[in-house]
Parts: C-alpha cells; sequence; structure tokens
C-alpha cells in the first residue's frame, strides 16, 4: 500500500498547488509584492515542519550527509523562486514560464540514468504528453514588445536547471532520509533566504500591508507549503520520472479551472490542449505505476 500512496500524496500536492496558484495573484493585486510573498510563504512552510516532526518524535536526521542532501534540495527550490522573480523582470512572462515549465526533463534524465528509473511504453507515452501539456500550459500572449538582451534566457536556464535538480535530490535523499527531515531543511532554508527576497523588494512602492496584503497571502501560501510536504512524500513512494512530469502538468490543470469559475475568462485554444494531453498524462502515469505497484505485490507474495 505505501508504493500506491504516491498517487494519493501527487494528488494532494497538484490540488493545493492548484487553488494556490489561482488565488496567489489576488494579494499581488491588492498591492502585496511577490518577492514578500515568498517571505510569508517561507514562514508557513513552519507548521508544517513542525507537525510532521512531531510526527515522528522529532527525529530529525542531522548527521552531514543529511544536512548536505536536505540544504541542496532547499536551496535549489527557494533559490529558483528568487532567481524567477529576477527573470521575470528583465525578461517577458510568455517566454519565461514555457522555459522553466519543462523542469522536469531535467529530472526524468537524472533519474533514468543515475537512479536507473524505468516506465513502459504507457508510462513513457504519459511522460512525453505531460511534457508536452506543461509548456501549452504555461502560454501567455505576447504584449508586443521588442525583447532585448540575453540576462532573462540565463536566468530561466538556473531555475530550469535547478528545480529539476531539486526533483531529482528530492528523490535519492528520499532513499537514505526521512521525508519529514527532508521538508524541515527545506523550511530552513527558505527562511535563510527571507533577507535577499526583502531585499529584492521594491519599497518606494505603496504595499498594502492590510488584511488583503499579507494575512490573505499567509492563508494562500500554507497551501503551496502543505504541497510542498505532500510532494516529498510522493517522491519518497513514487518514481521521480513520474511524479515529477505529473504534478507539473496536473496543477495549472486546477488553477485554469478555478480561474475560468472566479474570473470567467475562456482559456485560449492552446492552454485547452494542453490542458487535455495533461488529463490523458496523468491518467496513462497513473495506471502506469499502479500496475507495476499490482506486479510487485504478486512477486512479494
Amino acid at each position: 500500500m505505501k508504493k500506491r500512496s504516491w498517487l494519493l500524496f501527487a494528488i494532494i500536492t497538484t490540488t493545493f498547488w492548484g487553488v494556490w496558484g489561482a488565488l496567489i495573484e489576488i494579494p499581488e493585486k491588492a498591492g502585496f509584492p511577490a518577492t514578500l510573498g515568498y517571505s510569508v510563504w517561507a514562514l508557513t512552510m513552519i507548521p508544517p515542519a513542525l507537525i510532521v516532526l512531531k510526527m515522528v518524535n522529532w527525529k530529525l536526521e542531522y548527521d552531514g550527509r543529511s544536512i548536505f542532501l536536505g540544504a541542496v534540495i532547499g536551496f535549489t527550490g527557494a533559490g529558483g523562486q528568487l532567481i524567477l522573480f529576477q527573470a521575470l523582470r528583465t525578461g517577458p512572462a510568455y517566454l519565461v514560464f514555457p522555459f522553466i515549465s519543462l523542469s522536469p526533463v531535467v529530472t526524468i534524465l537524472l533519474s533514468y540514468f543515475f537512479l536507473k528509473e524505468r516506465a513502459s511504453l504507457r508510462g513513457w507515452l504519459g511522460i512525453i504528453f505531460a511534457l508536452v501539456a506543461i509548456p501549452l500550459l504555461s502560454y501567455q500572449s505576447a504584449t508586443g514588445n521588442t525583447v532585448e538582451g540575453i540576462t532573462w534566457i540565463i536566468l530561466s536556464l538556473l531555475v530550469f536547471l535547478a528545480w529539476g535538480f531539486q526533483a531529482y535530490v528530492m528523490k535519492f535523499a528520499n532513499e537514505t532520509m526521512k521525508a519529514e527531515s527532508i521538508f524541515f531543511y527545506m523550511m530552513v532554508t527558505g527562511l535563510l533566504l527571507i533577507p535577499i527576497a526583502v531585499w529584492m523588494t521594491d519599497f518606494s512602492q505603496p504595499i498594502n500591508w492590510g488584511f488583503t496584503g499579507p494575512w490573505l497571502t499567509a492563508m494562500i501560501q500554507i497551501l503551496n507549503a502543505v504541497g510542498a510536504l505532500m510532494l516529498v512524500f510522493a517522491f519518497r513512494y513514487g518514481k521521480a520520472m513520474i511524479v515529477s512530469p505529473m504534478t507539473n502538468a496536473l496543477a495549472p490543470v486546477i488553477t485554469i479551472v478555478i480561474s475560468l469559475v472566479i474570473y470567467q475568462v475562456i482559456p485560449h485554444p492552446i492552454i485547452i490542449t494542453g490542458m487535455v494531453l495533461a488529463i490523458v498524462s496523468a491518467f496513462l502515469m497513473a495506471i502506469e505505476e499502479e500496475e507495476e505497484g499490482e506486479v510487485q505485490g504478486v512477486l512479494t507474495d
């Protein structure tokens, strides 16, 4: 049953991240900068980290190897988010997001060659569909402005590599560490980077410090934090080459559906195509892992 629980954790992750994605722009549009939103997110990581540690009787792994792996996972994830802020300042979102959305490619390649993960034809079809769907779901129409310079390309590439590598290391670390310890170090590294996020904030602009600012942000960002926790558990029991593209493809689908209800805006046909491919890919990958779990169960019996 533990082998099959990856799907439950993956579904919770995509659901929480999907809702988070649909709501997070509300405080940003109300005048609370995304950089300060990062700071609030880092603080919301504390409660779930402490809760899961208590569930394992505070048995935190603090040997050098565990601390190193936890720090790598945390800094590549949170650091990638800070780099993304700068990438969006130097380049257009309609190019940046499709670029970084393909980070699961890095995870899949590393998992294939170094973790020796494999998939059936059905599983590979699901992976391919997901990789096609992800940039389609990130589609944004061009603003018509001329794109100059390559800074945004370099920064986007760094985020692309960081997030892809993070997912690989998360799976690698789960072989020797508790998921609870991994998330604890993700929380610590997120907190350590708060000063950088504050430094990146433009305080010359008016900032909303009311309820629709930091307080609403905290209520929304807790969804992101819990989703990240569930992702660690999904990697613990599932294949990285399946979990990574699946969660990256399905979360935007939920975001788009909720945004459709809230803002009543029909998605672009390109996005609708991505939604269909994402749903098909999730179905194929879920069947892939479920059938493999059944085979392993029979062999064990």
